[in-house]
């Protein structure tokens, strides 16, 4: 029986991988990913060649076609991300969804390791005890909903945004924010510029507006009640 494996990848440093996800990524008969060029600089690293297939949130039917094909054939397969654990606010949940729906006798094998989520708490100083994760907000319909749900949540709120959103979001932090909550941006988690910037919405706000050259990268934002 053909099995399906989830396969956590480096967020950054590309010495952020288990041996476990290797070994799996050297074994596997075809690799699924996100984007290829970004993938083959991870197998190229490790020295691995193995046949790779795109999928993304925009693939067609016929691409989850291809994929169900290849397991009901045999063939072990591994999904992964452009960085960190697929399915976590990732486009491979769907697949997931397909593979679990049409063929429920396969394997589906999860291969743990980095998450951006989970980095960026372990040096926030915030309780991780309970937690609420948004993924990444939306864009237009709902955001003010979800900044109102953020300012009233007992809990920490976690979640990721955009270079290009992540002043907008930062203003609208400053306005919803009512309790004295405190914020922290954790950018470019485990690269080069890795960065971690807290305090109130007010005083993070202003440190990006004044760094212009920070605006830029991956962030990961948290609330702490």
């Amino acid at each position: 029986m053909a099995k399906l494996y989830i396969v956590a990848t480096p967020i950054g440093n590309l010495e952020d991988i288990t041996f476990r996800a290797i070994r799996t990524l050297q074994e596997v008969d075809t690799v699924l990913c996100e984007d290829t060029r970004v993938t083959s600089r991870l197998l190229n690293h490790y020295e691995i060649k193995k046949p790779m297939i795109s999928y993304h949130a925009n693939s067609a039917l016929t691409k989850t076609d291809k994929i169900i094909a290849l397991l009901e054939e045999g063939k072990d397969l591994a999904l992964v991300s452009d960085a960190g654990t697929p399915t976590i606010s990732d486009p491979g949940v769907q697949l997931v969804q397909v593979v679990r729906e049409k063929l429920p006798d396969i394997e589906i094998i999860p291969i743990p390791g980095a998450s951006a989520l989970i980095a960026a708490l372990s040096v926030a100083g915030v309780s991780g005890n309970q937690f609420t994760f948004f993924g990444f907000l939306p864009h237009k319909k709902g955001r003010q909903t979800m900044f109102l749900e953020i300012n009233d949540n007992p809990r920490p709120s976690v979640f990721y945004e955009s270079p290009h959103r992540i002043i907008k979001t930062l203003e609208s932090l400053k306005e919803y924010l009512t309790n004295g909550q405190r914020v922290i941006v954790a950018r470019e988690i485990t690269k080069i510029f890795e960065q971690l910037v807290q305090g109130t919405p007010e005083e993070v706000l202003e440190f990006f507006n004044k760094h212009e050259d920070n605006v830029r990268g991956e962030f990961v934002v948290i609330i702490d009640i």
